[in-house]
């Protein structure tokens, strides 16, 4: 399933990123600027796919569940994908 990706283009939409949807979004959302994320107080798992500064994807971590940090230092931004879109 192909998502459209929302990019969290503010500070406070970057920190918020998909917290505080009851359910997966049918979106995937950017973060651009950032190599850690954190799943704290998430009620789906992820996807998160580490871009580089060129776009390109270098890492991908799959079905990160609720209450987990990742961090990449390779990593320019963070495109984060819910597990099981509606």
């Amino acid at each position: 399933m192909d998502l459209p990706i929302v990019v969290a283009d503010t500070p406070g939409r970057r920190l918020r990123g998909l917290l505080g949807h009851r359910r997966p979004p049918p979106y995937a959302l950017r973060l651009e600027g950032c190599r850690c994320v954190h799943t704290f107080g998430m009620r789906f798992a992820l996807d998160l796919h580490w871009l580089d500064a060129s776009g390109a994807v270098i890492r991908v971590d799959r079905g990160v569940g609720p209450g987990r940090v990742r961090a990449c230092l390779r990593a320019r931004a963070i495109v984060e994908v819910p597990c099981d879109p509606p």
